[in-house]
């Protein structure tokens, strides 16, 4: 009798199963496309173009069935991956989650180097250009304005025709050992401004050594600017 009992309840289940399950592959494959679509447009507003597509969907997945759209998001960021993971979800009654991989390929105007550059080099606009790259292929990431590239140092040596990526530059100095600089020291609504003398070099945010020329002490402050220090008090 429990063995009889046993049976039809597994074959109620395996009834039951289909019947709920509605939302189908196709229906996931499309919710998929609609909202990798709206990202490339919104994409070719701004200057890039965008070629996309999900990963197939087995055709038996079948899921509940659900009362709302379904929502998409990426899981994975596309702008430093040419295969992100989509999050597709159904938030009603019945809610269930799953990630599909796509394909997506962005591409648009980055920097890259007219000639070979060397490290300690100063970026100047003749340096470099703009090409049409694949922007999403680099995990580095890319540097698209020529005025965010222009004035940097380069850290390492970049052969021409290279794509340029943020970690290939650093901000120059903004004191170097030896300046003179003029410091602050702020404490509430006040300040005291004096001279002093950098003992080392180094970038804006950064903290330096300086000697302070009316004391003579040596005190540690935070670059604020070229030639200028200030020590929170």
């Amino acid at each position: 009798m429990r063995t009889t009992n046993f049976a039809l309840l597994l074959l109620m289940s395996s009834l039951s199963g289909p019947l709920l399950a509605q939302t189908t592959a196709e229906q996931i494959r499309q919710a998929a496309l609609t909202f990798l679509g709206d990202f490339a447009n919104k994409q070719t507003s701004m200057g890039y173009t965008v070629s996309f597509e999900p990963e197939s969907i087995d055709n038996r997945l079948a899921l509940a069935e659900c009362e709302r759209p379904l929502s998409v998001e990426f899981s994975g960021d596309p702008w430093k991956s040419t295969s992100p993971s989509l999050l597709i979800a159904c938030d009603g009654n019945r809610p269930w989650r799953m990630f599909v991989t796509a394909s997506v390929s962005i591409h648009g105007s980055a920097l890259i180097a007219t000639r070979p550059l060397t490290r300690g080099e100063r970026i100047t606009p003749d340096l470099v250009t703009h090409q049409s790259v694949e922007i999403n292929a680099s995990r580095r990431g890319t540097i698209t304005e020529t005025g965010q590239a222009v004035g940097m140092e380069v850290r390492r040596s970049i052969n021409a025709g290279s794509l340029i990526t943020p970690d290939m530059l650093s901000a120059p100095d903004a004191i170097e050992r030896g300046d003179h600089v003029i410091i602050t020291a702020r404490t509430g609504g006040f300040s005291v401004r004096s001279r002093g003398k950098a003992l080392a070099s180094a970038g804006i945010g950064e903290q330096v050594l300086v000697e302070n020329l009316s004391s003579s002490r040596t005190v540690k402050a935070n670059v604020v600017a070229p030639g200028r220090v200030e020590i929170p008090m």
